[in-house]
């Protein structure tokens, strides 16, 4: 895990400017740093930068940019399967001079081009130079873990693991894009991945699965090495399923503990850690150390499941209790860091974590991120299962009385308590941009943006997975994730965001998905055995979330005049809304996450607007 920057283009970036962007990629990487020129032909300038958090072959023989042959390669992230690939190539014939995932990755670059990243399994972004022709290779991995920004102007192509790498290259910050900024302020995180658009005007993200080439000249084209699909296979039994998924799931956790440097575990009272963790416990012998935010809203504590886990499978474990001491100051902190607002609150208490992962000496955490996606799991999922099951009038039946009894209990939406929302509407969505216009009539402007998903398949339940993968919930969870780790100097792995894992799960017919009141039941059985079988047949889903006046006391004199002072805020947002949204005495959900987005916007637009 690293960062990377660069440039390509006429002009040539001057030395200050490099030393300026080194100076901003520290944090990601404090081991090494290197920079790598070429001009081809006199008119075409590439510059390479690279920032080393060392995880695999610690060496300096292994420092990027890396060059052979020829071509330089700066790239941030894990190869995970960089040890078959090696074999693979070494009985063909190659020989390598270090033991990084970087040089193989570098000779099947060499070897294969592009179409060779679809045998890869990692995590990447990575810059490849051929100084034979000028030509620029940028990529990202299939799910887009690591970040890879682009700005181009008539000088040609910056891009950089963060923001600030491209503004320090450029010299300048481009303008705030304040049709996203409104689109995060009135319908919330999960609608900030439906475009390509930033909080910059002129920035945007190399999509997923994407290969990107820049000739000398400036011509570039951008075509996708892998394409996700969906195709569920009815001849599969269930008991096939539940044998497939908990063998890719091993397997992904076997080659996301390979490392050089010690790593820790996120946990949680939930199945998708404890899924994570009992594997590499259980099944693959590993000294687990999990690290658990200690929630004391009483609505949101897994503490009692947290505890069984840590004595059944005997791990080390740390409590992380969260502070609400300098709030506003830590939060501006993280505001300056992220290059924009920090999304929901618990990314804010996950840096908290995070810094106690670091502070205990560990340079890799590995989390949860999407089984929901995968699998199932969320509240809405149980009432697309009951669209998709409707004709199958004793399969209806049966889930109706499980989600009646085990599920509709916990549920606090409105709208998701209705088990026939879909049945009489299949096409409602209207508990995703959850009170978007009472938000936009807090705006100056007008300013509205209705809700859009992409058509993967017909299949309603399975669609939705995919959106919130590719396009609402993931994005922001790697987003967030990965900034939060780099601030540490940690890289962070999901295991679940494996192409084999994803093979299995989208063959899995979807009426297996939901079963006995239990999403992610395939999960549940493909862990039998080996998760502790309380966290197995625990129907409560929690995840980390805390009302924002658990960190800030809206109350406090002082407080209530930091909030209301004048603020270029206060030229998009009315403030006497701000105003009435404090003085409630009770702050629904929806509220709490709409004061702690307006709060975000506000710093940033202290530190980054003009």
């Amino acid at each position: 895990m690293c960062g990377i920057a660069g440039y390509i283009g006429s002009a040539v970036v001057d030395e200050e400017r490099v030393a300026a962007c080194l100076a901003q990629m520290g944090r990601r990487g404090p081991d090494a740093a290197g920079v790598y020129r070429h001009a081809f032909a006199d008119d075409w300038h590439v510059v390479l930068l690279h920032s080393r958090l060392s995880i695999i072959d610690l060496d300096p023989r292994s420092n990027q940019p890396f060059r052979r042959d020829g071509r330089a390669l700066t790239f941030n992230g894990e190869l995970y399967n960089y040890v078959e690939l090696r074999e693979d190539a070494a009985r063909a014939g190659a020989r390598f001079e270090t033991q990084s995932d970087t040089e193989v990755l570098l000779h099947v670059l060499g070897a294969y081009g592009a179409a060779g990243l679809d045998g890869c399994e990692g995590m990447w972004a990575l810059a490849l130079y051929d100084e034979a022709d000028g030509t620029l290779l940028l990529s990202r991995d299939r799910f887009a873990e690591k970040p890879l920004y682009l700005y181009r102007n008539e000088l040609g192509l910056f891009f950089g693991s963060e923001v600030k790498f491209i503004t320090a290259l450029l010299g300048r910050t481009p303008p705030i894009n304040f049709n996203h900024v409104y689109r995060y302020l009135v319908n919330g995180y999960k609608a900030l991945y439906k475009t390509r658009e930033t909080f910059y005007e002129g920035v945007e993200e190399l999509p997923r699965a994407a290969a990107m080439k820049v000739r000398s000249g400036g011509e570039a084209s951008v075509e996708p090495y892998w394409r996700p699909t969906f195709e569920q296979d009815e001849a599969l039994s269930y008991d096939d399923c539940v044998a497939e998924v908990r063998e890719a799931l091993i397997r992904s956790v076997r080659l996301r503990l390979r490392a050089d440097v010690p790593l820790a575990f996120c946990m949680s009272g939930g199945i998708d850690s404890n899924s994570l963790i009992s594997v590499a416990r259980r099944v693959l012998d590993y000294d687990v150390h999990g690290f658990t935010i200690v929630n004391t809203d009483a609505r949101y504590s897994e503490q009692d499941m947290v505890e069984h886990a840590v004595s059944e499978l005997g791990i080390r474990h740390t409590s992380v209790p969260v502070t609400t001491s300098e709030f506003l100051s830590r939060l501006r902190e993280l505001v300056r860091y992220h290059d924009g607002p920090v999304y929901t609150i618990t990314y804010y208490a996950q840096w908290l974590l995070l810094e106690q992962v670091a502070a205990q000496g560990y340079k890799i955490s590995i989390s949860g991120t999407a089984a929901d996606e995968f699998l199932s799991g969320y509240y809405d999922h149980f009432l697309a299962h009951l669209y998709m099951v409707r004709t199958d009038q004793e399969t209806h039946a049966s889930a109706l009385a499980a989600w009646k009894q085990h599920v509709q209990p916990l549920v606090r939406n409105s709208y998701l308590r209705d088990s026939d929302l879909f049945v009489r509407d299949p096409g409602f969505r209207g508990h995703i941009f959850l009170n978007a216009a009472r938000f936009a009539a807090r705006l100056q402007r007008p300013w509205r943006e209705p809700f859009m998903e992409a058509a993967y398949t017909e299949d309603l339940l399975r669609n939705r997975m995919l959106n919130e993968l590719f396009h609402e919930a993931v994005p922001v969870i790697l987003h967030e994730d990965d900034l939060n780790a780099m601030y540490h100097s940690i890289e962070n792995r999901s295991p679940f965001l494996d192409r084999g894992l994803f093979d299995a799960c989208r063959r899995i017919p979807t009426r297996y998905l939901v079963q006995r009141g239990f999403a992610k039941v395939v999960l549940r059985d493909a862990m039998r055995g080996i998760v502790p079988g309380r966290i197995l047949d625990n129907h409560r889903k929690v995840g980390f979330n805390a009302p924002i006046r658990s960190f800030l006391d809206t109350a406090d004199p002082a407080t209530r005049r930091e909030l209301l002072a004048p603020s270029p805020i206060y030229e998009h947002v009315r403030r006497e809304a701000i105003e009435a949204v404090i003085d409630k005495e009770e702050l629904p959900n929806s509220e709490s996450k709409f004061l702690f987005n307006f709060l975000n916007v506000k710093l940033f637009l202290e530190e980054f607007g003009s």
